[in-house]
């Protein structure tokens, strides 16, 4: 289990400034109290959802997460001119500043680890790694700046005497962990399973996942059908079969069990039908997020998906919060982070005022990222808990809004 305290980005596509994102609750009573753990010493948020108008940056925030953890699993194999994962805001007059990733997440018995980097193009400027132990103060295991890398050999010996082999464009917890370092490697199993980003209006990146699990009869597929049949779908099994094309790979198909009726309504029979050919693109689409949904439940990781609401009704995405918020559906509990246009969550009391988050554009064309936590009102008040939270975000009260011009 790790648990995600806090993300910053900077200087990343629409982000300018930095800004911070945590999953940290707020000393407020507002309903469900589910989704707020308490885990030694630490509380924190098992669902957040992001609100904006199109272009805002939403998707920009879910990708800097990919982009972080694509950085940190792939800097083993750079050479020493590769090129970095570079994409800058480029509305500013100052070009070729670094980006800034940190990332704070809460590791096994009870320690807060904050790590994070800074980069341009061609060189990693500034690196850095803490832990907080429990009961204790934040401690250094390295910093890297201009002058060089700066190990705690108390603290971090794993990466005593390596600090001169670390190359412009590598991370260096990423060349520890190459050499063997213990601590290191747990950071980067963080990143390899700690969190999984997907997206609601593709599949690319995890389409096989569902269908292996359902192929090598693993517990999430149990999961997952049973979240079909909650869901009255229409069919009552799923059976794969795995085949190899006419190029010699291997694919798998997925079939859908069918009851056949005759005249009056009887089950006569049944009829399998090909889930790509026969089944709706909603019916596809939930069944490829069962692979990394069910994952995440029952390993207690962080599920981030863009786009929650896309090709499905707002109902669904109501169930799938509840599976987070449950503790019956929900024992590792897992995290869930999405963005969405989805209004009607703001009115289903399955969102607290500090789980809900919105992005904006200021008047430079920057993102902005805030809590409603963060809002205050024209009147000097604060969004109430009881209040009708739905009705006044579409009346522009927290931003984050398109602004359409009148059809006359």
């Amino acid at each position: 289990m790790a648990i995600l305290l806090q993300f910053t980005v900077g200087n990343y596509r629409s982000f300018h400034q930095e800004r911070t994102f945590t999953m940290i609750p707020n000393s407020i009573q507002d309903e469900p109290k589910e989704s707020v753990v308490v885990e030694g010493h630490y509380k924190y948020l098992t669902v957040s959802a992001i609100y904006g108008a199109n272009s805002s940056g939403k998707s920009n925030f879910v990708d800097a997460l990919s982009t972080m953890k694509n950085m940190v699993l792939s800097s083993v194999r750079l050479n020493d001119h590769d090129p970095l994962l570079y994409d800058p805001f480029l509305l500013a007059d100052e070009q070729n500043q670094p980006t800034h990733f940190e990332i704070v997440y809460l590791d096994t018995e009870d320690t807060q680890v904050r790590y994070g980097f800074d980069y341009t193009l061609n060189k990693i400027e500034r690196e850095w790694l803490f832990f907080k132990k429990k009961n204790k103060e934040e401690q250094p295991y390295f910093v890297r700046d201009e002058e060089g890398i700066g190990v705690d050999e108390e603290n971090f010996s794993e990466g005593a005497g390596f600090e001169e082999k670390a190359n412009d464009n590598r991370l260096f917890i990423s060349l520890v962990a190459q050499l063997g370092g213990a601590v290191s490697k747990k950071v980067l199993d963080y990143f390899k399973s700690g969190y999984i980003v997907i997206s609601g209006l593709d599949s690319q990146g995890y389409e096989g996942l569902t269908e292996r699990q359902f192929l090598n009869g693993d517990k999430e597929s149990e999961d997952a059908l049973r979240f079909f049949k909650d869901l009255q779908l229409g069919f009552e099994k799923i059976k794969t079969r795995e085949r190899e094309t006419e190029k010699g790979e291997k694919t798998i198909d997925v079939f859908t069990t069918h009851n056949v009726y005759n005249n009056t309504g009887e089950t006569v029979g049944k009829r399998n039908w090909r889930m790509d050919y026969f089944e709706s693109q909603g019916t596809q689409k939930l069944f490829e997020l069962a692979g990394p949904l069910f994952d995440v439940l029952r390993h207690g990781r962080l599920l981030v998906m863009d786009e929650l609401d896309a090709r499905m009704h707002p109902l669904i995405s109501q169930y799938i919060i509840k599976l987070f918020n449950s503790r019956r559906t929900n024992p590792r509990l897992a995290q869930l982070l999405f963005t969405t246009h989805d209004t009607n969550l703001l009115s289903s009391h399955l969102l607290r005022r500090d789980q809900i988050w919105f992005t904006e554009k200021d008047k430079t064309e920057a993102t902005d990222l805030y809590s409603l936590m963060h809002i205050v009102l024209p009147d000097g008040s604060k969004p109430r808990g009881d209040g009708n939270l739905e009705r006044n975000y579409i009346k522009g009260r927290y931003g984050a809004i398109p602004y359409l011009k009148t059809i006359e």
